[in-house]
């Protein structure tokens, strides 16, 4: 089963995202901070995070360049999730080591498309 580290501070869009991806058999693994989703990341070794960019204690993106500089977890898709959709966003998740990226509300389909991408389904 396909195991999700969803890091993601806001508790109704935790709530809501994660309970749409069980439904569709996906194992979700939660943390609420940057530091919260390093250390799962390193222990759990999820298939896939969605990183939330803006956390408090170490933010989405210097969460995200610590999980890529990691050689345990490097190889881990990151989706960057923000609320922030403005120009040179997406440019900056990607050179933070995001291998994709998204902007909040989330279109889910679309959400659904790049998680099953990135894993190669």
């Amino acid at each position: 089963m396909t195991r999700i580290l969803l890091v993601e501070d806001n508790e109704l869009n935790r709530d809501m995202l994660s309970r749409r991806l069980e439904r569709r058999g996906f194992t979700i693994l939660i943390a609420v901070d940057g530091q919260e989703g390093i250390d799962i990341a390193t222990e759990q070794k999820p298939d896939i995070i969605l990183m939330d960019m803006n956390l408090p204690v170490i933010d989405g993106w210097e969460a995200t360049k610590a999980i890529k500089a990691n050689p345990v977890t490097a190889s881990i898709p990151i989706i960057g999730l923000t609320a922030h959709a403005m120009a040179g966003d997406r440019e900056k998740c990607l050179a933070a080591g995001c291998d994709q990226y998204d902007t909040k509300p989330i279109d889910f389909q679309s959400l659904l498309d790049k998680i099953a991408s990135l894993l190669g389904n």
